[in-house]
């Protein structure tokens, strides 16, 4: 086994008796998630599976797939988890892209990215790689032993991937949802008997908006959020709503191997907002056009069969090209400006979507919002935002806007602003600044 399974798998046989995995009142303690995991094994290397051979995974964030992902690296293969739910064509086309090759040696998981425009990247990531920065976050974020972790997370997302691994590697326990959906979420969290909820923020806020879980005064738990921008208004919300609660937060890429800024419960009050600070042995910098740069020890391998991207995705220093726009605050923590890709040119103005987006979720009517561009004849690209409302509240999107520009340039305002029910989402769970436009097109 490579150094990352032989890691998974001596930890199981450790933690022997304790519970791995709870799902609607029934248990798998990690001695039998490691013997389904071997019987499993044995089956893929019948079916061919061998030494850093690609093994796609459909998964859908059950109990049942961490067998089968264990599986393949028990096995020795490399693990691709793919989601059941993604067209039959898609996975068609990415599965022909898995083919035995040189970068996959001493490989442990494939993962695609999940870029808005053309074909996903197959981000190839090495096992000895996963395993140490798997020891890293654990320094990092003081991950204690024996926790309960509501993984309410894809498993096709890297954030989902070393939730997984690590609360295993701690002996710890998965507790999985009925479903990967707000109110089954919620239904778990009410309970009050887990100790962590990694999360995206669009999650936070739908669990906020739910009854069961708008007040939580009872949990001391911990919130870690990562995926996506935590807006210090919504960072502020939960502190309100869960007093107990301490609340970190994570940026990383899949492709500088996850978590390579933490901003630590302790400290998130004075942090809030920013990204914290650098891991053990990241380094990071600000280049001349504003984007954040990061050289990782615990990086990807490359993109499988894609010299041309990556390299591109490199500068000359081994430092990876995140994309994404950042500045230095005056207490020397870095804060994100938006994606490069996301700014709106709005006649030769820019306009950055997180700015306007913090703006308008700080409203007391508002629970979140999800800024966009859209091609505009007379400015060519116009502003436009869709909000949800905060529990009890009715949005009246004139006065927001008005309370808006009372706090933004006049250029940075929407032209468009849409009370929906929920911010759209990607498959990561991520909101989905690409579908803001769809909701502006009046059925016919």
């Amino acid at each position: 086994m490579t150094v990352f399974a032989d890691t998974l798998f001596a930890a199981m046989a450790a933690h022997g008796d304790a519970p791995a995995i709870e799902r609607q009142g029934a248990t798998l303690t990690h001695g039998d998630l490691l013997r389904r995991s071997e019987t499993r094994a044995l089956e893929l290397k019948g079916e061919g599976v061998g030494a850093f051979r690609p093994c796609p995974v459909l998964v859908d964030n059950s109990p049942v797939d961490l067998i089968e992902l264990l599986a393949v690296y028990r096995a020795d293969g490399v693990a691709v988890p793919i989601h059941r739910a993604t067209p039959r064509a898609r996975i068609e086309e990415l599965v022909a892209r898995l083919v035995p090759d040189p970068m996959l040696h001493g490989a442990s998981t494939i993962v695609f990215t999940s870029g808005t425009t053309g074909a996903p990247k197959a981000a190839v990531l090495s096992a000895e790689r996963q395993a140490a920065k798997l020891q890293m976050i654990r320094r990092e974020t003081g991950w204690q032993d024996g926790r309960r972790t509501l993984l309410a997370l894809q498993l096709t997302f890297s954030f989902g991937q070393w939730v997984t691994w690590l609360t295993l590697l701690s002996g710890g326990t998965l507790v999985f949802p009925e479903k990967l959906s707000v109110d089954a979420v919620a239904a778990v969290l009410a309970r009050r008997d887990v100790d962590r909820l990694p999360a995206v923020p669009t999650l936070l806020r739908g669990l906020l908006d739910r009854p069961e879980t708008a007040a939580l005064p009872g949990w001391a738990g911990a919130v870690m959020a990562g995926g996506e921008v935590l807006p210090a208004g919504l960072g502020a919300k939960i502190r309100g709503a869960w007093p107990g609660v301490g609340i970190g937060d994570i940026y990383g890429l899949t492709e500088t191997g996850t978590c390579d800024f933490f901003v630590d419960p302790p400290e998130y009050d004075a942090a809030s907002g920013s990204l914290g600070r650098p891991g053990g042995d990241i380094e990071t910098r600000i280049a001349e056009d504003g984007e954040l740069q990061i050289r990782s020890p615990y990086g990807m391998v490359g993109y499988l069969r894609d010299p041309q991207r990556t390299a591109e995705a490199f500068d000359d220093d081994g430092y990876f090209r995140t994309g994404d726009l950042a500045q230095l605050r005056d207490d020397g923590r870095v804060t994100l400006v938006g994606r490069a890709k996301d700014l709106i040119n709005r006649g030769g103005m820019k306009v950055a979507p997180l700015e306007v987006e913090a703006v308008l979720a700080a409203h007391p009517d508002v629970a979140g919002a999800l800024v966009a561009g859209v091609p505009d004849p007379q400015s060519g690209e116009a502003v436009i935002a869709v909000i949800t409302a905060a529990p009890g509240r009715e949005p009246v999107p004139e006065r927001v806007l008005a309370w808006a520009g009372e706090r933004l340039e006049r250029y940075k305002l929407p032209s468009r602003l849409k009370v929906v029910e929920a911010l759209p989402t990607g498959a990561t769970g991520k909101g989905d600044r690409g579908a803001v436009g769809r909701l502006f097109i009046e059925p016919v």
